[in-house]
């Protein structure tokens, strides 16, 4: 007896539902994929100001070094803790570089601390106007 043998096809690949596959996949990376955004080291509310221009906007050639002070009264030095007696001896090369410096204030934080960074500003020989972080009121 003689059986009838089909031959075999050679498997093949349908190469369009794998692009359909593939098109769905990235569109599904992409939507859930965070993406990295600069975060501040200190989270602050800063003050309003109707007519203060944002410093922000104004220094844009050069970002200047901020001093910030936090609700708590901490002082950080761009994103580094510094204590308070020694702000003065941190600013001192900043100072001779002429790089600009700017001021970051919590609306919460102690007005003494404030001043004492302002203080630490003099000593080290900071001349001109101090630019200061503020939010504009809506």
């Amino acid at each position: 007896m003689n059986f009838y043998t089909r031959k075999r096809r050679t498997p093949t690949v349908i190469i369009v539902a794998l692009i359909d596959i593939f098109i769905i996949l990235l569109i599904f990376v992409i939507v859930t994929s965070t993406f990295k955004r600069e975060q501040p080291a200190v989270v602050l509310k800063l003050p309003e100001a109707g007519r203060a221009i944002s410093t922000t906007r104004a220094v844009e050639s050069e970002p200047p070094v901020a001093i910030t002070v936090s609700s708590e009264g901490i002082i950080f030095l761009n994103e580094n803790e510094v204590a308070a007696e020694a702000l003065t001896e941190a600013l001192r090369p900043i100072a001779a570089s002429g790089q600009p410096i700017a001021l970051r204030a919590d609306t919460n934080a102690p007005f003494g601390k404030v001043i004492r960074v302002m203080d630490a500003l003099k000593e080290a020989g900071v001349k001109g106007s101090l630019p200061a972080f503020t939010e504009l009121k809506p």
